[in-house]
C-alpha cells in the first residue's frame, strides 16, 4: 500500500530548508555590508559560503550512498542550527568580526551542501514509495523552491527589517532545526516497507569513498543525455546569473526605472512560474517531455532578453515575462523526473549530487561575464549578445540526437536491490562511512 506521509515531510522539510538559506542569503550580506561598509567584503562573505557549498555538494554524494540520505540532511542541518546560531552569539558578544564571520560562512556552505543533495536524493524513494509520478514529486518540489525565491524572500527580507540581520539568524536556525525534526519523525519506516537483510548489501558498499567518487562520475560522463542536460544547464546558468546580478540593474538604471523595477521584473517572472511548477506537478506525466523542456528554454532566452535590449511597451514585457515564467516552471520537473530515472538507486546521491554541482559551478562567474560584456558592447548590446547566446544553448536538444531520449522509463537496474526508503534512510542498509 502507497504510503505519501514521506512525500509530506521531505515537502514541509524542503520548505523549510528553503526559506532558512533565503533568510541567511539576506542577513549574512546585510550585516557585513551595515557592519563594514565594504560591498567588497559582502562579496567575499558570499563567495566564502558559495564556492565550498558546491564542492561539498559535489564530494558528499558518496557519503549520501554510503551513509544514507536521511541520515546526512538530518545531521547536517542539525549542525546548521549550531553553525547559524554562532553568528548572534557572536554579536551579542561583541565578538563578530570578518575574521569569525568568513570561516563561519565557509562552514555553513560546507554542511548545506550536502544537506541539499541528501534531500534531492530522496526524491526517487518517496515518489515510489507513494506511488506518486516523479513529475508530480518535482513538480512539487519545485514550486517549493521558487516560492521560496518569492515569498521566502520577501518575507525573509521583512523578518530582517523588523528584527535585525543578527535576530534574524536566530530564526534561520530554528527553520532548519524543524527542517531536520521532519526528516527524522516524517521518513520513519514500518518494518515492512522495503526491508533488506545484510544478504541484499553489493560490495558498492565495501568500495572506498574514492571509488565511489570515481564510479558516480564515471557513470554521468557516460550518460549523454546527462552530459547534455549538464551542459546546457551550467551555460543557461551563467547567463542568467550575468542578466540577474549586472545587466538587469544596469538596464534599470540605464533607463531611468529605478532599483524597484528589478524587483518587480523578477516577480512577473516568479509567479507564473510557481504557477507553472504546480501545474506540473499535476499533468507533467502526461505531457511531451523535450518539446516543452525546449519551449521553455527557448522562450527563456532571446524574447526575454530582447525585450530588454530595446524600448518595449510594458504591457509586452509584462507579457513576455509571464509566458517566461510559467513555461520555465516545467523545466526542473521534467529535468528532474528525467535523471532521476537514469540514475541507478545506489548511485543516485552522488551522481546527482555532481550534476548539481556542475550545474552551478558557472554561476560564481555570471556577474563578471555580464559585467565584461556591458564594458566592451554597452548594456544594450550585451543583453542582445547574451540572449542570442541563451537562445543557440536552448537549441542543443535539437541539434543532439542523445536529447532525443528524453521519453519516459523505467528505472535502470539497480544491483543493491529496489529503491526502498529503508536502503536510503537506513545507514546498515547500505554501508558505512571507511
Amino acid at each position: 500500500m502507497s504510503d505519501r506521509r514521506p512525500f509530506a515531510a521531505l515537502a514541509v522539510a524542503e520548505a523549510f530548508s528553503i526559506s532558512g538559506t533565503r533568510l541567511s542569503q539576506i542577513a549574512v550580506p546585510w550585516l557585513v555590508l551595515t557592519t563594514t561598509g565594504s560591498a567588497v567584503w559582502t562579496g567575499v562573505v558570499g563567495f566564502a559560503e558559495m564556492l565550498p557549498y558546491v564542492v561539498a555538494k559535489a564530494l558528499g554524494g558518496p557519503v549520501v550512498d554510503r551513509v544514507g540520505a536521511k541520515s546526512v540532511a538530518v545531521t547536517a542541518d542539525s549542525c546548521s542550527v549550531l553553525i547559524v546560531g554562532l553568528i548572534p552569539l557572536l554579536h551579542s558578544l561583541g565578538m563578530l568580526h570578518l575574521a569569525w564571520l568568513i570561516p563561519i560562512a565557509a562552514l555553513m556552505g560546507v554542511v548545506r551542501g550536502p544537506s541539499d543533495g541528501a534531500k534531492s536524493s530522496l526524491v526517487p524513494a518517496v515518489a515510489e514509495h507513494g506511488a506518486i509520478p516523479l513529475e508530480r514529486v518535482t513538480g512539487v518540489m519545485g514550486a517549493i523552491e521558487r516560492l521560496g525565491g518569492t515569498v521566502g524572500a520577501a518575507a525573509a527580507g521583512a523578518v530582517v527589517a523588523v528584527i535585525g540581520a543578527p535576530q534574524a539568524l536566530l530564526v534561520n536556525a530554528v527553520t532548519f532545526g524543524v527542517a531536520a525534526a521532519c526528516i527524522s519523525r516524517g521518513l520513519s519506516n514500518p518494518k515492512h516497507v522495503g526491508s533488506q537483510d545484510d544478504s541484499t548489501v553489493s560490495d558498492d558498499a565495501e568500495a572506498s569513498y574514492t571509488q565511489q567518487l570515481v564510479e558516480g562520475w564515471r557513470f554521468l560522463r557516460g550518460d549523454s543525455v546527462l552530459v547534455g542536460i549538464t551542459v546546457m544547464v551550467s551555460l543557461t546558468n551563467v547567463l542568467d546569473q550575468a542578466w540577474t546580478a549586472v545587466l538587469l540593474p544596469v538596464w534599470a538604471h540605464a533607463t531611468g526605472h529605478g532599483a524597484g523595477a528589478v524587483g518587480l521584473v523578477l516577480a512577473a517572472m516568479a509567479g507564473p512560474s510557481i504557477v507553472g511548477a504546480l501545474t506540473a506537478a499535476a499533468v507533467g506525466e502526461r505531457l511531451p517531455r523535450l518539446p516543452v523542456y525546449v519551449i521553455g528554454f527557448v522562450l527563456a532566452g532571446l524574447p526575454r532578453f530582447s525585450i530588454f535590449a530595446f524600448d518595449t511597451p510594458v504591457w509586452l514585457m509584462v507579457v513576455v515575462l509571464a509566458t517566461v515564467g510559467f513555461v520555465s516552471g516545467f523545466c526542473n520537473p521534467i529535468l528532474g523526473a528525467v535523471s532521476f530515472e537514469r540514475i541507478p538507486r545506489h548511485l543516485v546521491g552522488r551522481v546527482s549530487a555532481l550534476k548539481t554541482s556542475l550545474c552551478w559551478s558557472l554561476i560564481p562567474f555570471g556577474g563578471l561575464l555580464g559585467g565584461g560584456l556591458a564594458a566592451l558592447l554597452g548594456w544594450r548590446a550585451a543583453t542582445m549578445a547574451a540572449g542570442i547566446g541563451y537562445g543557440a544553448v536552448a537549441l542543443m536538444p535539437l541539434l543532439r540526437k542523445s536529447f532525443r531520449d528524453f521519453k519516459k522509463q523505467p528505472a535502470p537496474p539497480d544491483a543493491t536491490g529496489p529503491a526502498t526508503l529503508e536502503r536510503l534512510t537506513n545507514p546498515g542498509a547500505v554501508g558505512r562511512v571507511c
